[in-house]
């Protein structure tokens, strides 16, 4: 009798068809002039930045999400996609930079171990998106909105100490984890919702939840007010987390 081997099934976290339209229809939206992109600028600012600093200089570039072109001018590098859940070609970069995307991928321990074969000997990763402790306010005024049923409604975070373990189980010689706060202010709930639009961050995740009704935006907006500040705005923060890993 033949004995097969048990398989580990990746759990479906997040819905990837609903994803990758999300983030189409975040791309077609910076097309629009009242389109927000902070954090794309903030994250390719930074990423940059750091490249200087270790004055790497890369000849095979990727770069994955830049909707700034920042990273990719200053590394001459294609722009392009990457499918974090199948494998790349073997080798074939010294430098990927993945923008923004990584957080919501379902096997993120593998996607990086896609990343790393993808990376010549001594080649580098960079990656930035929001990390544990983004948020905070929005996910308090959605509790609040649920009343005594809440439900899903945000997807879970990496935080740095999960970070440093995803890097060293993928393989990486050296790794750095890190973050960074982002504050923004905030003069409705709407301009909250629809800058997270823009910047591909809605939800995505596979589980359903109950719609969001008038009665719901009516508590989430009354939730909102409680929190204004002297000049009317809401402080919200997304924590930026950067995984840097060495093949």
């Amino acid at each position: 009798m033949e004995t097969q081997m048990p398989t580990t099934q990746v759990p479906r976290i997040f819905d990837r068809e609903a994803a990758a339209a999300k983030w189409a229809r975040a791309r077609s939206r910076l097309q629009l002039q009242d389109s927000a992109s902070y954090l794309y600028y903030a994250i390719a600012d930074d990423i940059a930045d750091r490249l200087d600093f270790m004055r790497f200089d890369a000849e095979a570039a990727l770069v994955v999400g830049d909707q700034t072109g920042g990273v990719s001018a200053t590394t001459r590098a294609q722009l392009g996609e990457f499918d974090e859940e199948v494998p790349a070609s073997f080798e074939g970069y010294d430098l990927i930079a993945h923008i923004l995307g990584l957080g919501t991928v379902n096997d993120l321990p593998g996607a990086l171990i896609h990343v790393r074969a993808a990376l010549k000997e001594g080649g580098l990763f960079i990656a930035a998106f929001p990390g544990a402790g983004s948020l905070p306010v929005l996910r308090q005024i959605a509790l609040e909105a649920d009343v005594d049923q809440p439900a899903a409604r945000m997807h879970p975070l990496v935080d740095n100490r999960a970070g440093t373990a995803l890097l060293e189980r993928a393989g990486f010689a050296r790794k750095v984890v890190d973050s960074f706060p982002l504050n923004v202010r905030f003069s409705s709930l709407g301009q909250l919702i629809s800058d997270l639009r823009d910047h591909g961050l809605t939800r995505s995740l596979n589980t359903p939840v109950p719609p969001l009704t008038r009665a719901w935006l009516k508590r989430a907006e009354a939730a909102f007010d409680q929190r204004r500040e002297v000049d009317g705005k809401v402080t919200e923060t997304f924590n930026i987390l950067v995984l840097t890993g060495w093949r």
